[in-house]
Formats: C-alpha cells, sequence, structure tokens
C-alpha cells in the first residue's frame, strides 16, 4: 500500500479490515508504541471519530508491526517484531515476540565471530542479533488458515 503520511491511514485501515489479508504499508515511528500513536494522530487527521473506535480499528487492522531503525554506526536493523495482539480496557495490547540485542561482552563477541559478524578492522560496526523474547505468537488463526503450523 506504500506509505502512510496523513488521512489517508484510515484508507489503509477499511482496505485492511475488508479483506485485504497479506497487506504492507511502512511508516515513520520511533518505537512501535510511537507507530500506534501515530496511525491514531493520522486517522483523527482525516475523519472525527471516538479514540476507541479508530484503537479498536487499529488491533483488528494489523496482525504484526516490524520496527526498523537506523543505529549510531548508520546500519538501519530490524529492532522489534511486535504482534499486535487486540483492544483490552481501552488499549492496544501489543505482544513482543523478537528485539535487537547488541553484542556488548567478549562472550558476545565471541558468538558474533562464530556466526560471522564480527569483523576487528571494522570495531565501530553495530553487531548484534534478533532475540526471541520468550512470547509465542498468541493470533494463530490465519497461519492455520494456511495450513501453517508453529513449532
Amino acid at each position: 500500500m506504500g506509505e502512510v503520511r496523513g488521512p489517508e491511514a484510515i484508507d489503509m485501515l477499511m482496505a485492511l479490515n475488508t479483506g485485504h489479508d497479506g497487506s504492507l504499508s511502512t511508516g515513520h515511528a520511533n518505537s512501535v508504541e510511537d507507530m500506534i500513536s501515530r496511525l491514531e494522530t493520522m486517522i483523527l487527521m482525516g475523519m472525527d471519530i471516538p479514540l476507541a473506535a479508530i484503537r479498536k480499528q487499529i488491533a483488528s487492522s494489523i496482525d504484526i508491526i516490524v520496527h526498523l531503525g537506523r543505529l549510531r554506526d548508520k546500519s538501519r536493523r530490524v529492532l522489534e517484531i511486535v504482534e499486535v495482539e487486540g483492544y483490552v480496557d481501552g488499549e492496544i495490547k501489543l505482544n513482543p515476540l523478537f528485539e535487537f540485542k547488541e553484542y556488548t561482552t567478549e562472550a558476545d563477541n565471541y558468538l558474533a565471530m562464530e556466526v560471522g559478524e564480527y569483523n576487528s578492522a571494522d570495531s565501530l560496526k553495530v553487531r548484534g542479533y534478533l532475540q526471541n523474547t520468550g512470547n509465542s505468537l498468541k493470533n494463530q488463526r490465519k497461519l492455520h488458515a494456511a495450513a501453517l503450523r508453529l513449532e
């Protein structure tokens, strides 16, 4: 669907809520929580509806948010993968699945060497990996409908 920057965000949510599974869009924010807040604001720019209705639409439209960020070495990395679990008690409930973990200790550097991410000539490069948070994907309905199963 392209990038959402303004009131067209409501069109994106409407499309996602009317059977357009598998859609992808981008937006700019500093975190997953900030993206949710930006979506709310963009929708309010184009339509005067209660915030609770907007949050319900977001929660039912979006399954996963992948947050990319620029690190201090100017590289871009996936920093978080978060499931939008639903709308509970007036808030959008998020389920963090993966988060970026930077190699910071000698043990981390040794692990980085083993996986081929360590280059002693480039010690300023940010090295790390996506770490599973231990949370499991809650909503697996679409996976099951596609005959996919998580181990």
